[in-house]
């Protein structure tokens, strides 16, 4: 094979169509493989693994794309690199022909003056002066972009609670509002149960579970991972509430997030206490019984619990969650067994590669209760082991996927399957490896048939692995998603994965899979 590579020095295309471009190469005849990547040390890792990284290509900068493939004979890998250029201008000028789009914010409202939200995606280094444009002529703002200075997400919010605006964000993937989806999300009933979540795939998770019970929202409101930070204050997360407790259309409220500062639970559970509408919290991997008894105040420990005991209080039923996740728990333990005694003595790891980062999160949490031994990651739990490189394994290890290491100049895993491919086939290789968990996230904004790549994907490391590889995971979805949730999880039944009803089964199983507990 004859791997060659074209470095464009300075040169960005937006990461879809790095993506689509890549997706075309890899279709020529004679290509084997092939890469189209900003030349971030993440995505040069990516490539050294899969064979493409040459010397010329080592030496490129984060600024730089890198085109690179690898073919039968070097006239093949020659004309592919060619074409790359060919198909990277004519998505340049695609994108400046057709119907009219607005370039500014200013001209968006100029030609749709009843909006009163804007969804900000841009490079982080415009993301903020994008959002002051937004909310100065007073427009809620949905900031999906990243790398927000700490500074300027507190006085964006300060401004937003000031004038009555929602600045959800930064890094917020996941909002619906008035039963329209923006960013990540799925297509939910309408119901009773208010969302406010500092975590996109959290309220994903939490809103698809209630779904399949049949609880609709009225409202999920993203707040963005740092909010609930001491620095921050929980400015939105307490905005929201406040709004949702005056709302009559919502008659519970489920809160979302990793353990916040201490001093904002006071803040948040002072709110909390002002209103007497049920309160489901989920401080996922915090200490539930530290906090203080409030009447209306129900606490849980993970997004399955949150979803099951939300449910509970809107159909009125009595049944004990509790009791419910011990009889499930000990049907994972008895699947768990079985599967076990298919594995030879030197399988001893797990290892998570993980699209959503709440559910990476969550899966860490319970893991952590269960093993007697860390589990390494490139988004750990505070106070657990980090991976020296996020792009190989140590021992027990989940990666976070949708990280900004791996997002920079490349499309988030939900939509583009190549980078978790990469690292399922290389997981695959290594003997050690008992079990890989998989999520599957659905629904708007997510690639358009997930299990269309993965499905042979799976295969393959199936076949790679020349033993019993086992293969969990877990669909986020709902059966009216565009992708259709029961369709999903056959899709991934026929290709020999153990599927579970949520994340934390999921999780649980493998955890069960890899400890003592199964024996």
């Amino acid at each position: 094979m004859i791997t060659k590579a074209l470095l464009k020095p300075s040169e960005y295309h937006d990461s879809v169509s790095l993506m689509l471009v890549a997706r075309e190469l890899s279709k020529l005849e004679g290509i084997r493989d092939a890469a189209v990547m900003m030349a971030t040390e993440a995505n040069k890792s990516i490539m050294a693994e899969a064979g493409l990284l040459t010397a010329e290509a080592d030496s490129a900068t984060p600024n730089d794309l890198l085109i690179a493939v690898s073919a039968e004979e070097a006239s093949v890998a020659e004309a592919a690199l060619q074409k790359a250029e060919v198909l990277l201008k004519k998505k340049a000028a695609a994108s400046e022909t057709g119907e009219f789009k607005p370039k500014t914010i200013r001209g968006a409202l100029a030609s749709n003056q009843a909006a009163n939200v804007a969804v900000i995606s841009v490079a982080g280094r415009y993301a903020t002066d994008e959002a002051w444009e937004a909310l100065t002529r007073g427009l809620h703002v949905l900031l999906f972009s990243d790398n927000v200075s700490l500074e300027d997400e507190i006085a964006l919010k300060k401004y937003a609670r000031d004038h009555g605006l929602l600045l959800m964000g930064p890094g917020a993937g996941t909002t619906i509002l008035n039963n329209v989806a923006l960013g990540f999300a799925n297509v939910l009933p309408r119901g009773p149960v208010g969302i406010v979540s500092a975590a996109g795939t959290g309220l994903q998770e939490v809103s698809t579970l209630l779904a399949r019970r049949g609880v609709g929202i009225t409202q999920g409101i993203g707040t963005g991972g740092r909010d609930l930070k001491k620095e921050v204050g929980g400015i939105m997360m307490l905005e929201a509430l406040k709004a949702l407790q005056q709302d009559d259309a919502t008659q519970v409220l489920v809160l979302v997030s990793k353990p916040p500062a201490a001093e904002v639970v006071k803040t948040i559970l002072d709110q909390v206490a002002a209103s007497v509408k049920p309160t489901v919290i989920c401080f996922l991997g915090g200490d539930v019984s530290a906090l203080p008894k409030l009447p209306n105040l129900i606490a849980t420990g993970t997004l399955y619990e949150c979803a099951l005991l939300a449910a509970n209080v809107v159909q009125g039923q009595s049944g004990n969650v509790k009791e419910l996740l011990e009889v499930e728990n000990a049907k994972l333990a008895e699947q768990a067994k079985a599967l076990k005694a298919k594995l030879n003595p030197n399988q001893r790891y797990l290892r998570g590669l993980f699209s959503g980062g709440t559910l990476c999160y969550e899966a860490q949490v319970i893991w952590k209760e269960m093993l007697d031994v860390p589990v390494y990651s490139n988004a750990p739990l505070p106070g657990g082991p980090s991976l020296q490189d996020s792009t190989r394994s140590y021992q027990h290890t989940t990666v976070d996927l949708g990280e900004e290491e791996f997002t920079v100049g490349r499309p988030h895993p939900m939509i583009d399957n190549d980078l978790r491919i990469r690292r399922l086939l290389q997981e695959a290789r290594d003997p050690e490896v008992a079990v890989l968990l998989l999520d599957v996230v659905i629904g708007y904004g997510a690639h358009p048939d997930p299990l269309s790549e993965l499905g042979p994907a799976i295969r393959q490391a199936k076949a790679l692995a020349e033993r019993e590889l086992l293969v969990v995971a877990s669909v986020t979805g709902t059966e009216e998603d565009p992708q259709k949730l029961s369709t999903q999880i056959a899709a991934l039944q026929a290709a020999g994965v153990i599927v579970c009803e949520s994340n934390a089964a999921a999780a649980r199983l493998t955890g069960l899979l890899v400890s003592g507990g199964a024996q």
